[in-house]
């Protein structure tokens, strides 16, 4: 049961990231579905899986994600 719950979690959570106009809230979001596949692999019982997921999924990738966005936008000049 808990694992549907997480299924559906991660399914939203994607859906709004792709939906996002803000790109740094899709990269929350991001880095929110990632956090619910870590949990998702915790819970299937892969623990070494679900913590390479969560510090690449959940961390890494939002924060670069997050910093390419601040570096790209423009100025107002």
């Amino acid at each position: 049961m808990l694992e549907f719950v997480l299924l559906i979690i991660i399914i939203i959570s994607a859906i709004l990231a792709l939906i996002q106009k803000d790109l740094l809230k899709a990269a929350i979001l991001t880095g929110f579905t990632a956090g619910a596949i870590a949990v998702l692999f915790q819970v299937l019982m892969a623990p070494d899986v679900a913590l390479t997921q969560a510090i690449v999924g959940a961390v890494i990738v939002p924060v670069f994600i997050a910093l390419a966005v601040k570096k790209t936008q423009r100025g107002d000049s």
